[in-house]
């Protein structure tokens, strides 16, 4: 019991170590350290793994309505419109400045070079869980800007869990009577939902599910 309890506070002094080393000045040290344990937080996911961590719409059902109808706000202010998405793959993402899987926001943005030309990334921040993105939204574009050198398309700051104030998106997403199977809403920041170039919501990945583990690059691929 005594080996383990030192083991354990070796192992916490490291990550502090790491989470010091780590820190960027525009990050706070509560990022940072969020940061340094992100590999031991996915590692303990790959070891436990959800059941409900990856969903497949193995028999390819259609939506009934179609998500390139919405039309939405970026971060910027600017408007988008979904139909210019036809013929790419899509894959939406509720993110969070102040989360332990913010750290996914490297391996999105790694994902959206890597297949530029076939998937488009959306990031939706949320302040849904936890009050993990408190920020408005031109601090949480600087963040992420500076921080993990974002250039994927972030949409304005929005909630996306079920309720009144659900973003048509994530109420599209979540709802299997307009995508054709899914009730699923994000689980936790870094939910991820692709979506394939004919506009079918094919995979739900879990914040548990890294955007580069081989189950997500098949979905893309």
């Amino acid at each position: 019991m005594k080996q383990l309890f030192i083991k354990l506070m070796i192992a916490i002094v490291v990550i502090l170590l790491v989470a010091f080393m780590l820190k960027r000045k525009e990050m706070t040290f509560r990022q940072s350290l969020l940061k340094a344990v992100y590999p031991i937080v996915m590692f303990f996911g790959k070891v436990f793994p959800s059941k409900h961590a990856v969903m497949i719409n193995d028999k390819q059902i259609l939506p009934t309505t179609s998500l390139y109808d919405f039309v939405q706000t970026d971060i910027k202010g600017d408007t988008v419109h979904f139909s210019q998405f036809k013929g790419k793959k899509i894959m939406i993402v509720n993110t969070a400045s102040d989360c332990g899987f913010t750290a996914q926001y490297d391996q999105l943005e790694s994902l959206s070079k890597q297949y530029r030309d076939k998937l488009v990334i959306i990031g939706f921040p949320a302040n849904d869980f936890k009050n993990q993105e408190k920020g408005d939204n031109q601090s949480i574009s600087q963040f992420c800007k500076l921080n993990y050198g974002v250039t994927f398309l972030l949409m304005k700051k929005s909630h996306v869990v079920k309720g009144p104030e659900q973003n048509e998106i994530f109420n599209w997403l979540s709802d299997s009577t307009k995508n054709g199977w899914c009730n699923q809403q994000p689980v936790w920041n870094f939910s991820k939902y692709v979506i394939n170039e004919n506009g079918v919501l094919t995979n739900f990945f879990s914040n548990m599910v890294s955007p580069l583990d081989k189950k997500v690059i098949k979905s893309i691929e």
